[in-house]
């Protein structure tokens, strides 16, 4: 079972940028994908990113391309989602998620962290 601990989230002024961080234990880090998803209040939980386990492959959100980039390092067991140019309708509760099969694309996503807080004022 693997275990995800998320940081970096907080309040930052529109156009700023915030890194957050998930690091993971439990299993073997290297070969699965990974995510980010985020929920804002009242609304449904969406995927915002996701890196394949070599990260070679990745995908985005249409609304967060070119302002949000996510990377893994794996010898640190550690995905980053780097968030520019942020916006009031970023805010929301980020949530780092692991792939349930190795060397999967794209993933399917079966373990969640506890999320990491972002609000974004205007």
């Amino acid at each position: 079972q693997v275990q995800l601990v998320e940081s970096g989230g907080g309040l930052v002024q529109a156009g700023g940028s915030l890194r957050l961080s998930c690091v993971a234990s439990g299993r073997s880090f290297s070969v699965y994908a990974m995510g980010w998803f985020r929920q804002a209040r009242g609304k449904e939980r969406e995927s915002v990113a996701a890196i394949s386990w070599r990260g070679r492959r990745t995908y985005y959100l249409d609304s967060v391309k070119g302002r949000f980039t996510i990377t893994r390092d794996n010898a640190k067991n550690t995905v980053y989602l780097q968030m520019n140019n942020l916006n009031a309708e970023d805010t929301a509760v980020y949530y780092c998620a692991a792939d349930q099969s190795p060397g999967n694309w794209p993933p399917d996503f079966a373990s969640w962290g506890q999320g990491t807080q972002v609000t974004v004022s205007s």
